[in-house]
């Protein structure tokens, strides 16, 4: 890891910010990385507090004093501190709507534009994806090497990734290959046009009965009769980093007034996830898989999941700092700017329009747990996977998977990142 990184972020920090001026200016030059950053970290908490208080005088004299230290082109933490000091500036705009669209014009366009470049380039670059696909399609495979008809419904991916070494392995059973059927649900049809040619070539090459079926909606207007499930089908779902958005929902009393209701060990119920993995469970289905990022950013309070995200968005920028040398990088930029945009999500917005709602597995256990669902042991050797799958990424001593209860934590180093599990009815 970055030896720059201020031993400061951790996920329980509990803060006693007092609504006082900002932490007093130091003239750049004077500070080393390690002051700086640190010095960094005190002006983000004292402006979060500000900005949750609507004291926008204090937020606005941190944000100045940020910007003459943070850059999107400095080290992880200068970079780190950019993105959220941006998404508090947002936060803070937005109380002008007028305004706020004005400076926003273009934010449709980037998301259009590069959010699907982003999106490779993160898988590319990073393990995290490849891991997650070993796991789920090895798990998979030997659950129902007995089926001869599997339809798998994804959640939202569209990812070729995932399918095509999954659908190499089922040929290869010894019964010969199964009727594979594959669901596909996602908002963006480009996704779905792309993908569904694709995998039917592949079926054709591999001489397996295949069928395909789009479904351009978002999770939230999926309704059963959507899926076109069949009696004797062998069902699987897989959601890799989607589920997250069913939680959102008008909390914004909650959260002006600072009432916590999903603090400690206490889930609170989401009426649209409940209904959804009802629906979900009605099906019966076999297996489903879940990746989410493990991360507690589902917190009414702004400072609660400030402190939340910084510890956890410190480790993936600390991950492409490792990755991308060049500082400059667009590469890095693209990137950045992408997570920079899930920063704005959960900093600026609130009610339903805060769909980064991430939550840790245990949370998730919770939910599932209440839905009439029950873990499934993951079919996985990490050690192997590690070694087969971080030879072609630099920095493979970063990456481990740590097994915790029924699902294993893919990390970069001592952090995890992203949980893998699979539940059954």
């Amino acid at each position: 890891m970055s030896s720059l990184r201020p031993p400061l972020l951790k996920p329980d920090v509990t803060l006693s910010l007092a609504l006082s001026p900002c932490p007093s200016p130091q003239p750049q030059e004077a500070l080393k990385p390690e002051e700086r950053g640190i010095h960094l970290i005190q002006l983000l908490l004292a402006c979060a507090k500000h900005a949750s208080s609507s004291n926008l005088h204090r937020a606005d004299e941190c944000l100045q004093q940020i910007s003459k230290l943070a850059s999107v082109t400095g080290d992880s933490m200068q970079r780190l501190s950019a993105r959220f000091a941006s998404a508090l500036a947002v936060r803070l705009v937005k109380r002008w709507p007028g305004l706020y669209k004005a400076l926003n014009h273009n934010n449709q366009y980037w998301l259009k534009q590069e959010h699907d470049r982003a999106c490779l380039l993160f898988s590319q670059s990073f393990p995290y994806l490849r891991f997650s696909y070993a796991i789920m399609a090895q798990t998979l495979f030997h659950l129902m090497t007995d089926e001869r008809v599997i339809h798998v419904i994804d959640l939202g991916s569209g990812d070729p990734k995932f399918w095509i070494p999954l659908m190499r392995s089922l040929s290869s059973l010894a019964m010969g290959p199964p009727h594979v059927k594959v669901t596909c649900v996602n908002g963006n049809k480009h996704v779905l046009d792309k993908l569904g040619p694709r995998l039917v070539k592949e079926a054709e090459a591999l001489d397996m009965p295949f069928q395909f079926n789009p479904i351009n909606v978002s999770l939230r207007d999926l309704s059963v009769d959507m899926l076109k499930v069949r009696s004797g089908e062998a069902l699987a779902l897989i959601s890799v980093l989607n589920l997250h958005a069913l939680l959102a929902e008008d909390d914004r009393v909650n959260a002006h007034f600072g009432i916590n209701n999903n603090k400690s060990n206490n889930v609170k119920d989401c009426k649209k996830l409940g209904q959804f993995l009802g629906m979900i469970r009605s099906i019966a289905p076999k297996l489903f898989f879940l990746v989410e990022q493990e991360a507690d950013h589902n917190l009414n309070r702004l400072v609660d999941r400030f402190v939340e995200g910084l510890h956890y968005y410190s480790a993936i920028f600390d991950a492409i700092d490792a990755t991308f040398e060049s500082k400059s990088s667009e590469e890095r930029l693209i990137l950045e700017e992408m997570f920079g945009r899930e920063i704005e999500n959960i900093v600026a917005s609130e009610g339903l329009e805060r769909e980064e709602r991430h939550e840790r597995y245990g949370r998730w256990m919770v939910r599932f747990g209440r839905a009439g669902f029950k873990p499934v042991q993951l079919w996985v050797d990490p050690k192997e996977h590690v070694k087969q799958i971080v030879e072609g990424y630099s920095n493979k001593e970063g990456y481990k998977i740590l097994k915790e209860r029924a699902s294993l934590m893919i990390c970069w180093y001592d952090r995890p990142l992203y949980a893998v599990s699979a539940w059954t009815c």
